[in-house]
């Protein structure tokens, strides 16, 4: 797990957002957090709690059809790899994109 304090490039909160936000939109979940949402869930001491908190709160629906570790894993495993992706390539800022909204678009429109 990669901790605030080793994210290279501008704001660590902003680069964490941005990796949590890819990942949801890559995994299917139309989630978005803004850094409100982050901030609350900081209080958390660690970030499987603060995912599963997050889902018990918001998305609970998804853990009648869904495991919790299952879900936690997937999105664990692919912020990080989202991370890595955006601080390797030498980003200078985090993009703020609301990948949510790109899940609402209709084809065709």
């Amino acid at each position: 797990m990669v901790e605030l304090e080793q994210c290279p490039i501008g704001n660590a909160i902003e680069c964490h957002l941005a990796a949590y936000n890819a990942a949801f939109y890559e995994l299917g979940l139309s989630w978005h957090w803004d850094s409100d949402v982050f901030h609350v869930l900081q209080s958390l001491p660690c970030e499987r709690d603060r995912i599963k908190k997050y889902m018990e709160t918001h998305q609970s629906h998804l853990l009648k059809v869904y495991d919790a570790d299952f879900l936690i894993d997937a999105i664990q495993t692919t912020k990080t790899r989202c991370f890595e992706t955006l601080t390797e390539n030498g980003a200078k800022k985090a993009a703020k994109v609301n990948w949510a909204e790109f899940q609402r678009a209709e084809v065709g429109v």
